[in-house]
């Protein structure tokens, strides 16, 4: 355990590379910190912090630069903090943004990485919610043009699947509503997967006359369900990691592009992540995955009905911001949360 003079030393170079992304010596320190003791003794406690593997000496500079090891430390103390402060104005600006343009859930989720990607000036990343837990809550079958019927099917998280089925023969009204009770009369209430399940039960024997019918149905009704499964993924501000000076070098930043624009590798990257903490931070060489051992990741989740379903996450240079990254992305999460549960009962 670092004493208070070395974590002010260490503390005191973390807030200043955080902010120039230039090395820092103990002559700056001494200027622009007020530690209350010289230079010298600034100096002898960064080699004792280096030594210790919380800084390192880049070859080109007389400075030091926070380790890895030392955000870690900056990170968990700050998280250790029970009754951390969240800046209020902030959290009111992102729930009115997010109020005024989001009326349902994808639109909710899109507009939620672009306006927090807009205002952290980070790549920001949500995963929308894992379907597979939730409920179907309704399926209709409705008449349309040239002997097309419409499936529609609900869930509780308000996602909805639209496909459109062309009979062979007409259909009328009345039969797809006694069609569509029966559907729902065996699968409302059913989770995404016992509804895959039960779909290749034989459950249909009871209405028999429309056996035709309903085994056209069940492969598009279990195709729109597998839509229905998959994760979307929305990412905002990819290019942003062109500002900062870690990645002046193109062929750098173009495989951190690469690597963003892979949505199956994001998904399984945020899925790594905690889902039982409010907060998860991956710090740079935390990372299993080479592009980014460099970069750190926050994420936070968000809810429906006390039960987590996705995620939301921002990504950056292991110098960024932590401690108003956190405040801002937790605010996102809360504000997300009340949002999709308001639109649920609505």
């Amino acid at each position: 355990m670092l004493d208070d003079r070395k974590l002010k030393v260490l503390y005191s170079i973390i807030d200043s590379y955080i902010e120039t992304a230039e090395p820092i010596g103990s002559r700056t320190i001494s200027k622009e910190y007020n530690l209350g003791v010289s230079a010298a003794t600034i100096r002898n406690e960064m080699s004792d912090l280096e030594e210790l593997g919380y800084l390192s000496k880049p070859h080109s500079s007389a400075g030091r630069i926070p380790s890895d090891k030392a955000y870690r430390l900056y990170v968990n103390n700050f998280l250790k903090i029970k009754d951390r402060v969240s800046d209020e104005l902030v959290n009111e600006k992102i729930k009115e943004i997010l109020v005024k343009e989001s009326w349902e859930v994808e639109n909710l989720l899109e507009n939620s990485a672009k306006v927090l990607s807009a205002l952290t000036d980070y790549t920001a990343l949500v995963a929308s919610p894992k379907m597979k837990n939730s409920i179907v809550e309704h399926i209709q079958l409705v008449p349309v043009d040239n002997l097309g019927i419409l499936i529609v099917i609900v869930c509780n998280t308000g996602k909805v699947k639209n496909t459109i089925y062309k009979s062979e023969e007409p259909i009328s009204l009345d039969q797809l509503n006694t069609i569509s009770n029966f559907l729902n009369s065996k699968l409302k209430g059913l989770s995404i997967d016992e509804m895959l399940t039960k779909l290749n039960t034989n459950i249909f024997k009871e209405i028999y006359e429309f056996k035709n019918v309903i085994d056209d149905l069940i492969p598009i009704i279990n195709n729109s369900i597998e839509d229905l499964v998959s994760v979307e993924l929305y990412s905002e501000g990819v290019s942003n990691i062109l500002n900062f000076p870690e990645y002046k070098d193109i062929e750098k930043a173009k495989e951190f592009m690469s690597f963003v624009e892979n949505k199956d590798i994001i998904l399984d990257m945020l899925s790594e992540t905690s889902s039982s903490k409010d907060i998860d931070i991956i710090i740079g060489n935390e990372n299993i995955y080479t592009p980014i051992k460099d970069l750190s990741i926050i994420t936070a989740t968000y809810q429906i009905g006390g039960k987590t379903i996705g995620k939301v996450g921002l990504i950056g240079p292991t110098r960024m911001d932590y401690i108003n990254l956190i405040n801002t992305i937790k605010a996102f999460s809360t504000n997300i949360t009340e949002m999709l549960n308001l639109l649920m009962r609505s």
